[in-house]
């Protein structure tokens, strides 16, 4: 199972926030993503990894962005009826304005809408505004994986979100949305684009 992370999603005073787009992943994000992945990861993807994880099927990458920037990203992988939540990440420098909330919004639906009825991730035990994230969302602690993580050695908790195919939990995710300070936006022309197979993008190496 792969690493999830994410950086504090503590909400900034309304006035201070501006327009998030969650959109596809595609390579010319890939400066920012790696930027905000040196904030935020002890042990950050290179730029092959990404490129790779990205190009495989059954993968799932988003960004949020702000005024055109990458502020933050997200990405699921998919395993015979399970989501795998590879990664969550917000700019420090962009915390709030729930830049964490919205990408695990869109990639739990987009997780159900692919066949997932569970779906996992791994993160520090030490983590709590991840936990907290994580909890609104239905996960919950099943295991520990012992000193899993490096630099520094630290515990991982695996966690579950199980029948998420359910009317129950698309209530629950309707709640959260209408928690947000402002509205959820999607650029879904970007999703058809990735989802026809156009990968010229990511060809132009």
């Amino acid at each position: 199972m792969i690493v999830a992370t994410v950086a504090s999603d503590r909400k900034l005073d309304d006035a201070q926030l501006e327009p998030v787009v969650i959109t596809t992943m595609r390579r010319r994000h890939l400066r920012n993503v790696l930027r905000i992945e040196e904030k935020t990861s002890t042990t950050p993807w290179s730029l092959g990894l990404f490129l790779a994880e990205v190009r495989r099927e059954e993968r799932e990458y988003l960004v949020a962005l702000s005024s055109s920037q990458v502020v933050g990203f997200a990405g699921l992988l998919y395993v015979v009826g399970e989501g795998h939540i590879t990664t969550v990440a917000v700019d420090p420098e962009m915390q709030g304005g729930r830049i964490g909330t919205r990408l695990m919004l869109v990639l739990t639906r987009r997780a159900i809408a692919h066949g997932s009825d569970s779906i996992t991730l791994e993160v520090r035990a030490s983590n709590a505004p991840a936990l907290a994230l994580y909890r609104r969302f239905g996960f919950a602690p099943s295991g520990v994986r012992k000193d899993y993580y490096k630099d520094p050695t630290e515990d991982a908790l695996v966690l579950w979100a199980h029948d998420v195919d359910t009317p129950a939990y698309a209530d629950r995710l309707s709640a959260i949305e209408m928690q947000l300070p402002t509205p959820l936006v999607l650029d879904d022309s970007a999703n058809t684009d990735a989802s026809s197979g156009d990968t010229t993008e990511l060809d132009a190496l």
